[in-house]
């Protein structure tokens, strides 16, 4: 135990940034100030939202980018380029398509020089113990994505690799195969028969965390932190349906609910502020069914978060996004771990079509500046229109590129429903329909 205790951990995460330039010239902060330690003998959780840096982190562990600042080190060396030992698995599987299933798990012994017989040995065993024996002269095109995604484990498995990487290796599957690669994961781990000491798994997932780690570190964001770190002492197996699983879920819901202290960016619970606000192209169909879901029976305007994920087949990141899109148009407010229709979602509920748009459209122009800016700028000009990239360009003074695509995606769908502006998707115009 003595000796287990002064070894030096496998990952040694201290004070660790990472920023990346924008357009403006201004960096924008993805990770700051984040420490994390992964010993032998365990595995790790890194859960939060998307664009919380979690990714960002997995890709510095594994020697693919480096920190802006702060010390990364694998076995007490500082992580410079991909460290030995370490083996990573990909949400979109990064198969070969050209290669057998064979032929794309040798590939990681082939390039540390493993002879030919030897190779195929180990390969055949980590196929094998994977579950797809019988399956070794397939292609990828031939196999379901629960198989390919299988593939992607036996190569990371088959150089028994110290350290396994995981970024959301489940995601692409459908909910049933997802479940069901996950539990042959977690049974070979406790079966001591996974030819790794640790895995660091980066999700999303509340339930997949609570069920599958250890120890789970819960991201904030804008920029990323590492805001708790939570001990998971449920023994294996878990059962989903056990009072204190769905507790410890209950409370990691609450926990990334929770309102921000007014020290930080965040205003009322809401990320962002001004025209740095950061919006997810959330369909307004399914922020209009989700707040008469809410309004009806047996919820009367407020519901416990896991129980509506369950319901409606939802992955807590998704839900979040939903939540929050409702939150910060004030139809809705999120609270320790629940959601809670306001008056004005409770009448959003009961009105007709074209009077749901009315208020949706007054709420847009009042809480999201961007919108407002937009229609101010249609409202001067003598030809009501402007070209998308004068807002983008604005909008990427506070924001990543692809944060602000995805802020001008959700205002023109948003926009459209309220009938606020129209925009035109070859000459990328806003407009006015009908012009005062």
């Amino acid at each position: 135990m003595l000796d287990q205790m002064s070894k030096a951990p496998l990952i040694d995460i201290q004070e660790v940034c990472r920023s990346f330039p924008k357009p403006s010239g201004k960096d924008v902060v993805v990770l700051e100030n984040v420490d994390l330690t992964i010993k032998e003998g365990e595995i790790v959780g890194l859960l939060g939202r998307s664009g919380s840096g979690k990714s960002t982190l997995l890709r510095i562990i594994a020697g693919l980018i480096s920190p802006s600042s702060g010390i990364a080190l694998c076995r007490g060396d500082a992580i410079d380029g991909p460290p030995s030992g370490i083996s990573m698995v990909f949400q979109s599987f990064a198969l070969f398509p050209w290669l057998t299933v064979l032929q794309n798990v040798e590939l990681g012994l082939e390039a540390k020089g493993v002879d030919r017989a030897e190779r195929r040995k180990l390969a055949l065993d980590a196929i094998d113990l994977i579950g797809l024996d019988g399956f070794e002269n397939a292609f990828p095109k031939e196999l379901s994505g629960g198989m390919r995604q299988r593939v992607g484990f036996a190569r990371a498995l088959v150089v028994h690799p110290d350290l396994l990487l995981m970024d959301e290796p489940f995601s692409a599957l459908d909910v049933l195969t997802a479940e069901t690669l996950r539990t042959d994961m977690i049974d070979l781990w406790i079966e001591g028969r996974m030819p790794i000491k640790s895995v660091l798994i980066v999700t999303h997932n509340i339930e997949e965390a609570v069920l599958m780690c250890d120890r789970i570190l819960v991201f904030s964001s804008n920029p990323g932190r590492v805001a708790r770190e939570i001990k998971v002492d449920l023994p294996h197996p878990r059962n989903r349906l056990d009072p204190a699983f769905r507790q410890l879920v209950d409370n990691i819901y609450a926990l990334m609910t929770q309102r921000a202290e007014p020290k930080t960016v965040a205003m009322e619970g809401i990320p962002g502020t001004g025209m740095g606000m950061v919006l997810e192209p959330v369909s307004t169909n399914i922020l209009s069914g989700l707040i008469e879901a809410l309004a009806g029976e047996p919820y009367h305007g407020k519901a416990d978060l896991p129980v509506i994920a369950g319901l409606l087949h939802m992955e807590a990141d998704e839900l979040f996004h939903i939540g929050e899109a409702l939150q910060l148009l004030r139809f809705a407010h999120l609270s320790e771990g629940d959601i809670v229709l306001t008056e004005a979602g409770k009448t959003f509920a009961h009105m007709a079509t074209d009077a749901r748009k009315k208020l949706f459209a007054e709420h847009l122009l009042t809480y999201v500046p961007a919108v407002g800016l937009i229609r101010r700028v249609l409202d001067e000009r003598p030809s009501h229109t402007a070209p998308a990239e004068r807002f983008r360009s604005e909008l990427e003074d506070y924001m990543t590129e692809s944060y602000a695509d995805d802020t001008l995606k959700a205002i023109v769908s948003w926009s459209r429903y309220a009938e606020l502006f129209a925009y035109d998707e070859n000459s990328e115009l806003f407009s006015l329909e009908n012009p005062q």
